[in-house]
């Protein structure tokens, strides 16, 4: 229809910044522009080059700790025949997968390697009865425990451990550009302030 207004179009959104335009000369650029984007590249490739180097030697240690520490546990520890002394629950949902991975507490008898005979409770297959035996470890002190830490256990965990030192250079590099970058906006604002208290005394008309 001849005469209608267009609907209003919303305002153009801020014009995309070229991925390099701190190095690019313009005017407008700033000492402290190019400070920045020389800090955050050598942030970038500081942390390339120390990720790698600090998540091998992390992985290294943290192997080889859990390897000493599955050491002693295989030297402390012995696994034993244990007897129920009382029915374990049975699982409401007979033949379900939650029932292959679901365990009750049950009190067993066992005896020790002195030839006592103590009583615990351990985890147990949901519809075991008393009498049923089961295969628990036990620490030299007749303590039941834990078995030794497995192979694939020492490298869930090493590996664990060194994907966190990774994130952790990747943090602490983040942490100093942001400061880095904190403290040149606050000497930016600064100058312009400064600059500001220069130029306003020309701008100002006396009355």
């Amino acid at each position: 229809m001849a005469g209608e207004i267009p609907p209003a179009q919303p305002p153009p959104g801020p014009p995309p910044r070229p991925l390099l335009w701190r190095w690019r000369r313009n005017p407008l650029r700033r000492r402290t522009d190019v400070l920045q984007a020389w800090l955050g590249l050598g942030l970038l490739l500081a942390v390339l080059a120390v990720a790698p180097v600090v998540t091998v030697l992390v992985a290294d240690a943290a192997h080889r700790h859990y390897e000493d520490t599955a050491r002693h546990q295989t030297l402390t520890r012995y696994e034993t025949t244990a007897t129920l002394t009382r029915d374990a629950p049975r699982h409401p949902e007979p033949g379900s997968d939650e029932e292959k991975k679901t365990r009750y507490p049950v009190e067993v008898r066992f005896v020790t390697r002195e030839g006592r005979t103590r009583t615990t409770r351990t985890e147990v297959q949901p519809g075991l009865t008393a009498g049923n035996e089961v295969r628990i470890w036990v620490t030299v002190d007749g303590e039941t425990t834990d078995p030794p830490l497995t192979r694939e256990e020492i490298r869930s965990r090493s590996m664990g451990w060194a994907l966190l030192a990774a994130i952790g250079v990747a943090l602490t590099g983040a942490a100093a550009h942001a400061l880095a970058t904190l403290a040149l906006r606050r000497r930016n604002l600064a100058g312009w302030a400064a600059s500001w208290a220069e130029t306003a005394p020309r701008w100002t008309t006396p009355t």
